[in-house]
């Protein structure tokens, strides 16, 4: 059988058959919620305990209609925020920090009631992720690391994310970077060469840089379950233990094969299931 894929929609067509269809009544709703200097537009979706889904660097919440459908129907509470510059989330794009990315996560999940939640960040959302848990521990009950990026990867890699993002390029040459950085070998990376924001990836690069690492990456003191991808190009296998040997008992290690750093999307069902299995025994 080929590991080629059509993308997240062709991936989303194949795991709604493993899935029970809701009626549109009980799918995902929209609405904007003031958190104090910004206004975060969310997805809402599902009953139960509640997961928060962070997206990946410059993109949106649209790149987990799959997987987030597959959590709320496992039985939790879905939360998918926009990040500040797409759809209806606005607040300062420059002068920010990860700690005011975290911010307005905290004030979603108090505007839902306190939670705690599990936290899962997509790629640069793992970071964000990791921040919620440093600066708001009492709001969070676990964090997933999707895709995570190692302590260091090389230059190019960064670089191709900048090629992706600059609609300037050749599409051949967009697509080019996106399958060295964000897909396995065999599958379609096409459909992400849309749903892109230049201004935000600006915005979380240079949030990145008025961040101390020490400040976020221990991820306070919860559960961590590190889903990494096997033919990620910026976690190399032999930083597989990176982080359960710095954080020992508290990180779950989990590799999921044929896929890469677009994990969510390549692989939504396995995805689902890992973070169902450790969800519910921690």
């Amino acid at each position: 059988m080929t590991r080629a894929v059509l993308g997240c929609v062709g991936i989303a067509m194949g795991l709604v058959l493993h899935l029970t269809i809701t009626s549109a009544a009980e799918g995902p709703s929209r609405h904007v919620v003031d958190v104090g200097g910004a206004r975060i537009e969310i997805i809402a979706e599902g009953q139960g305990p509640l997961i928060v889904l962070l997206p990946s660097t410059g993109r949106g919440p649209d790149d987990f209609d799959v997987l987030a459908g597959g959590l709320a129907q496992a039985g939790f509470r879905v939360l998918r925020p926009q990040p500040r510059g797409i759809g209806g989330s606005v607040g300062p794009m420059t002068g920010v920090s990860f700690h005011d990315f975290a911010k307005d996560i905290a004030g979603i999940i108090r505007h839902e009631g306190g939670g705690p939640a599990v936290i899962a960040g997509h790629a640069y959302g793992n970071w964000i992720a990791r921040t919620m848990a440093s600066d708001h521990p009492q709001l969070v009950r676990g964090v997933v690391l999707m895709a995570a990026g190692a302590k260091t990867w090389p230059r190019e890699l960064s670089d191709a994310i900048t090629t992706i993002n600059d609609r300037s390029q050749p599409r051949a040459l967009r697509l080019k970077a996106l399958e060295l950085a964000f897909f396995a070998p065999g599958n379609d990376a096409s459909p992400w060469l849309e749903g892109w924001y230049k201004d935000v990836t600006e915005s979380q690069r240079a949030a990145g840089l008025n961040t101390k690492r020490e400040s976020w990456w221990a991820g306070g003191m919860a559960p961590i379950l590190d889903l990494q991808a096997a033919d990620d190009p910026f976690r190399p296998r032999d930083t597989t233990d990176e982080l359960k040997n710095d954080f020992g008992d508290r990180v779950s290690v989990v590799v999921l094969p044929n896929a890469s750093h677009a994990l969510p999307c390549e692989q939504p069902a396995a995805v689902v299931q890992a973070i169902v299995a450790w969800a519910r025994s921690h």
